[in-house]
């Protein structure tokens, strides 16, 4: 008998592994990070799974249910901030932690909007990612002290204050990375399971959002806001 996403998780909460220890999923669609970081947390925790793109996180969470999912915003798919969004339904007890190289103001309040427990830059991952998870599961909040002591400037990539694409809907933002990422509407339709009707309904919506009239404006606007890998 299945047990749905909140007993699971609380199950998991309880017996984390064998050895007590937090189970932890993995996303950056960069392999070499991957690794780097799995090594990192398997001193103090079970790596239960690698994946490199956001939709391949969802549904590797739905199956193995992680105690902590350790991920980058910039992912390709779906990024990390809407796949946060979804984990947040999913698996409402599972701690998201960005490990990320984005020290900007929008991109961490965009996080923790999103759902995050925990915020920190890849170059310090060593010295403070065994920290980081500690105080997640212990139900607080945790910024890296490189950017609470200002060592990185907290920047907004447009200077427009809050970032726009907050006024998009979930599924505007998912048609606008898929956008940006070059896939045409026809496949966009099928990632989806959706219509190309509805694809160019909501392609149309997020041009007058955002006062935008071509695909160059968008896929600029996305690789601005981190909804698109550099």
């Amino acid at each position: 008998m299945l047990m749905n996403a909140s007993q699971s998780t609380q199950t998991f909460s309880r017996e984390m592994s064998p050895m007590n220890l937090p189970r932890v999923l993995l996303a950056d669609d960069h392999p070499m990070v991957l690794e780097g970081v799995a090594r990192l947390v398997e001193d103090f925790g079970e790596v239960v799974g690698k994946v490199e793109d956001g939709r391949a996180l969802i549904e590797a969470a739905s199956r193995l249910i992680p105690d902590v999912v350790i991920m980058d915003i910039s992912m390709p798919n779906l990024n990390g901030l809407e796949s946060a969004r979804h984990l947040q339904k999913l698996l409402p007890h599972c701690k998201i932690i960005f490990l990320t190289m984005h020290a900007d103001s929008a991109y961490i309040t965009a996080a923790f909007e999103a759902g995050a427990s925990g915020y920190l830059l890849k170059r310090s991952a060593g010295s403070e990612l065994k920290q980081a998870v500690k105080t997640v599961l212990a139900g607080r909040q945790y910024v890296t002290p490189l950017i609470l002591s200002g060592d990185d400037q907290l920047r907004d990539p447009l200077g427009r204050g809050a970032p726009t694409f907050k006024q998009l809907t979930p599924r505007q933002r998912e048609v606008l990375q898929l956008i940006a990422e070059g896939h045409s509407t026809k496949a966009i339709a099928i990632l989806l399971n959706i219509s190309t009707k509805t694809v160019e309904f909501h392609k149309a919506k997020v041009m007058e959002t955002l006062g935008m009239h071509t695909i160059p404006e968008l896929t600029k606007f996305a690789f601005a806001h981190g909804l698109v890998v550099k």
